[in-house]
This record gives C-alpha cells, structure tokens and sequence, in this order.
C-alpha cells in the first residue's frame, strides 16, 4: 500500500494528449479527473464509438472528462449537451471544448447528473453514456436518455466488465432495441441500442416508477432522528455508514463553532454539527453536484439557517474562510480502485482552512495509513476512538502551518 501524499498540482490544470480515430485529441485534465494518472479504457472506448456514430444532436452523460464530447463535436455533432455530476469531470469538459475553435453555442455543459427532468426532451439522435458502479443510477440514466433521444436515436454506453458492463445490457434490453456489443478489450465492452418508437408512461422499474425519493435517518443525540434527502450514487445513499456513524458518536464541537464538513455526502456529518452541537456555521462541501443538490433538499425540509452547501473541489469553494473544527469522511474510492492522493488532499486542504487551534475529525478505515500525513500538517494526530472496522483521527493545528503550494 502506498503512503498517501498530497499533490502540490492538485488545483491545476494541464492538457493531455488522447487519439481518437487516429487524430490527437487535447483533453484538459488534471488530478482527480479519470485518464489524468492512467488511461479510462471506457471512455477511450466511448469515444471511438461516438466518433463513428455522433451526427446532429447529442447528449453526453457522465463523460468524466473533455474527451468524448470533444469526439462529438470533431465527429460532426450540431448540438452537443453535457452532463456531468462531478465537478472536475464538468470542468474538464468545459475547458477542452473551449479550446476548440468554432464550438460556441453549439455546446452546454452542466453539472449535474442530467437536464432537469421537467425540461423539454432533447430529440437527441445519440446519447453516449460512461456506464456508473450504481445499478439504480444506471437505471436512472437510461430513463434519462431514452426520454431525450429521438425515436431510432442511438444510445452508446461503455464501462469495465467488473463495474457492471456485462449485466448492464439487460438493463438496457428492458427500454431500448437492438442491443448489441460494438467492442470488447482489457476487460471492458462498448454496448449500443436504438430507442424504440413508443415509450413507457413510466419507467419499467419498480423503484423509479414509484417515485420514491430516497433518503436515510439518522439518530439525533437525543432520542429522535433527522431525516436526509440522497440519491443513486452519492455516498452510501442507501443507508447510514458505520463510519459515519462512528464519527458521529465522537465529534465533540462546542456550541457557536465554525464547521467545515469536507467530502459531506448527503450531509450527515454537517447538519448534525448545526442540529445537534449548535454550530453557528456550517458549510458543506462536496465534489458531486447531486450530494449538494440532496443537501439543499433536506435544507428546504428541515431549515438549518447556519447551514451552506457548495460544489466543491475538495475544499477550494471555502476560499480562504477560516473554521474552528474539519469533518470529514474522506473517499479513497477512484471507481473499483483506490486512490490515496484525495484523502490526502482532503488532510493537507483542513489544515489550511483551520484557525491556530481548530480541530480535525477526520474517520477511516483502520488500516489506511492516514497517521503520517496528518502529522506532517498538524504536527502530531490522537486515534480517538475504533471499531473493529474503523477509526476516528483527531489533530489540532498548530499556531503555524505550511500550506500547501497552489
């Protein structure tokens, strides 16, 4: 296992160089964006097919980066949409097309999962979709492109074997036509389908069509519960974790402090910091724009005026406000693997936003080797508390830190 380290070049942006249909394209990238490290064999492969395929009006999900969109437009799109929920993936996208001439108002990014769902279908003739881990987002997504593609419009989506591309074509199967598998290599497929003429009233899955908003509960401190809004794909939606759990039960915040809940999911660890420990001001900070969005929703039921949500790369939507206490469940999940230079990111960015004295609370699991970084920022770090799964780290930072270069 390697020791985490944060990245000195984590806010900045470069160009990398990919090849679609053997013509250079540049892709604006950078850390915690998916091709910036390692090749994204998908989206590599969604690509090549929307570079063989893309024409007219299209509609791009989840693209992680600049790369496919940019295939569409290079392949002849005349009208390009672009969603993605991540910030940096949205950004990426922005900054590549961007830098192509001619682009202006035939493109749009967004960031957030899809058009809004009261917006007016797209009669997109294709939509291209990087394939998500999350069987119900997936479902969600080919609802989505099933309703903004034009009857006969073509639908191509791509994703590793081992994050659900073998099964994801009986999903497809149960909306669209004609599936088939366009391409297979190192483990991953390319799928592609037709949108029949006629579509359903509702989707033809039970849990969507019933409209049911998820959401989970959890415990006050005092005896009841607060309900929080999620959805398909943030952070544990299905369920309260028992990491968070476990943080839960040990952050000890003094009334009137200033909280940044960092990485916050669906908010648990904020909006318990305002409800339960009476901060006097919370904000909450997530790079999914869907999490931000769960969060304002439980906002909108349950005011907490002290609370503020933002989309946010790692912490830099925080700008240089200063706060007397860290939360934070970081993720270390890139995808099926691991990558240790975002909860690295997550420790070196506390310490900068914390006063002389703040506190970091930060859980894991206990066999990520999170001690040396946090000692490197705070000066020292306290396991306040485990489980046989988990830890509770705490630190204090110093009346001096270096920060860490931008």
């Amino acid at each position: 296992m390697s020791r985490p380290t944060p990245d000195s070049r984590w806010h900045h942006w470069t160009t990398g160089p990919f090849a679609v249909a053997g013509r250079a394209v540049p892709v604006a990238l950078k850390p915690g964006v998916p091709g910036f490290a390692t090749p994204d064999i998908a989206l590599a492969m969604l690509a090549e097919g929307v570079a063989d395929a893309a024409a007219g009006r299209v509609l791009v999900l989840g693209p992680g980066n600049g790369l496919v969109p940019a295939a569409a437009l290079a392949a002849g799109a005349t009208r390009l949409w672009v969603c993605d929920r991540h910030v940096n993936g949205a950004e990426s996208a922005r900054r590549t097309l961007a830098a192509k001439e001619g682009t202006g108002r035939a493109a749009q990014v967004i960031t957030r999962q899809a058009p809004a769902p009261d917006a007016p279908p797209l009669d997109a003739s294709l939509v291209a979709l990087r394939i998500p881990t999350d069987k119900r987002l997936l479902r969600q997504l080919l609802w989505t492109a099933a309703r903004h593609l034009a009857p006969g419009g073509r639908l191509l989506l791509a994703g590793a074997n081992q994050e659900g591309a073998k099964s994801a074509a009986k999903l497809v199967a149960d909306l669209f036509v004609g599936v088939t598998v366009e391409a297979q290599h190192s483990a991953h497929r390319l799928l592609a389908a037709t949108r029949p003429d006629t579509l359903p009233d509702t989707p033809p899955w039970p849990e969507l069509a019933a409209e049911v908003a998820p959401a989970i509960t959890v415990p006050d401190g005092a005896g009841g519960t607060l309900t929080l809004d999620t959805a398909p794909g943030v952070f544990s939606w299905e369920h309260l974790d028992e990491a968070t759990a476990l943080l839960l039960d040990t952050m000890d915040l003094p009334a009137g402090s200033a909280v940044l809940d960092l990485g916050c999911g669906a908010g648990a660890l904020g909006l318990m910091a305002a409800h339960r420990h009476g901060a006097s001001r919370v904000l909450l900070l997530d790079a999914d724009a869907e999490a931000v969005a769960a969060v304002h929703r439980t906002l909108a039921r349950h005011p907490l005026p002290s609370c503020e949500a933002r989309v946010s790369d790692v912490a830099a939507a925080a700008g240089d406000e200063p706060f007397d206490a860290v939360v934070t469940n970081p993720p270390f999940h890139l995808g099926k693997g691991t990558d240790y230079h975002l909860p690295a990111q997550f420790i070196a960015e506390a310490a900068e936003r914390l006063r002389p004295g703040g506190r970091l609370f930060l859980v894991a699991n206990r066999t990520l080797p999170y001690e040396d970084v946090i000692t490197a920022h705070f000066g020292g770090v306290r396991r306040l508390r485990e489980s046989p799964r988990f830890k509770v780290l705490g630190a204090v930072r110093p009346p001096a830190v270096t920060d860490l270069p931008r």
